[in-house]
């Protein structure tokens, strides 16, 4: 993408009323007025909070909405010219329950207050598969107790990903741990029980790697 490009989404983001960019040094000071008013000040509504971590274009966050408009859904990505696209088609289709935050994902606990989500959504991030680039896995032990502070009791994560060592790596370290295990199959599209949400809604890079023969994975857990 065209550094003109990126510039023009940057600034039509600043305008739309669906996209929050908080300052990294107001998140840090914990002075980020959403934290635990989300139903109450942004959506405006008591429906349950539904986060797609990673979001990219944000196509699992529209997918998303558009399947149930009795929940609502933020899709995060530091990206913004990325998740401009997910942004704009929100606007565009009137679709209320939708709204993009720009920030890094190790914030999130400054981002959400305690037992503000509801479910949590990992589609496709980057495995890291480098030993020294564990820290920067989206489910790495802390990031896990982070999603737990964030996330209510019951509460749902869900890792879709092409990776098998992704898809590995998780499932040794959430037996390892402990947590809670509802569901995992290493070629979801080969599972006539997959969930709906899984089947149904299709990134634009996963529709490359099913044209490849790469299987899809996916796991759905809570975190005890």
């Amino acid at each position: 993408m065209g550094s003109k490009n990126k510039l023009r989404r940057f600034r039509e983001n600043e305008t739309f009323e669906n996209v929050i960019q908080p300052s990294r040094e107001e998140l840090e000071k914990d002075q980020f007025s959403l934290k635990g008013n989300w139903n109450k000040d942004f959506f405006k509504n008591d429906n349950p909070i539904v986060l797609e971590l990673g979001c990219g274009k944000g196509e699992y966050t529209i997918g998303l909405s558009k399947q149930d408009s009795a929940k609502n859904f933020i899709g995060i990505d530091i990206k913004g010219a990325r998740f401009w696209r997910g942004a704009k088609t929100a606007i565009e289709e009137d679709l209320e329950n939708v709204a993009f935050l720009r920030t890094q994902i190790e914030l999130i606990d400054r981002v959400f207050a305690e037992n503000e989500v509801d479910e949590i959504w990992i589609t496709f991030p980057d495995p890291q598969i480098k030993y020294k680039r564990t820290k920067h896995r989206l489910t790495n032990a802390e990031f896990l107790q982070k999603y737990k502070h964030i996330l209510k009791a019951e509460g749902l994560v869900n890792l879709k990903t092409d990776s098998e060592f992704m898809h590995g790596y998780t499932l040794g370290l959430l037996h390892g741990e402990g947590h809670e295990i509802l569901y995992s199959h290493h070629d979801i599209y080969k599972n006539e029980y997959s969930p709906k949400a899984v089947r149904e809604i299709q990134t634009f890079y996963e529709k490359q790697y099913l044209d490849q023969g790469k299987p899809i994975t996916y796991i759905q857990f809570r975190i005890k």
